[in-house]
């Protein structure tokens, strides 16, 4: 059971990573929507099942603090900032 649930975060922790990577190299300015960001992955040849999936993985790293979820219609996306 522990080795299903340490590969599951470990899957997600590489999902997080790659949308990091991508928004770090696209240079996105202010907060993306989960469809804008899953566009800019497909730009990037990254694969992602959907928008519902990229915010489920930020939507996690929310709860850690390492993404802020701006709850607007719709929501919106914004990794923290690393030099804080």
């Amino acid at each position: 059971m522990f080795g299903v649930l340490y590969a599951c975060m470990a899957i997600r922790h590489g999902e997080f990573d790659r949308i990091q990577s991508v928004l770090d190299d696209a240079d996105a300015d202010g907060p993306l929507t989960a469809r804008e960001i899953l566009d800019l992955l497909d730009e990037h040849d990254e694969d992602f099942d959907s928008a519902h999936r990229v915010a489920t993985v930020l939507g996690r790293r929310a709860q850690t603090g390492e993404v802020e979820v701006i709850r607007e219609q719709p929501y919106r996306y914004a990794l923290a900032d690393e030099t804080n």
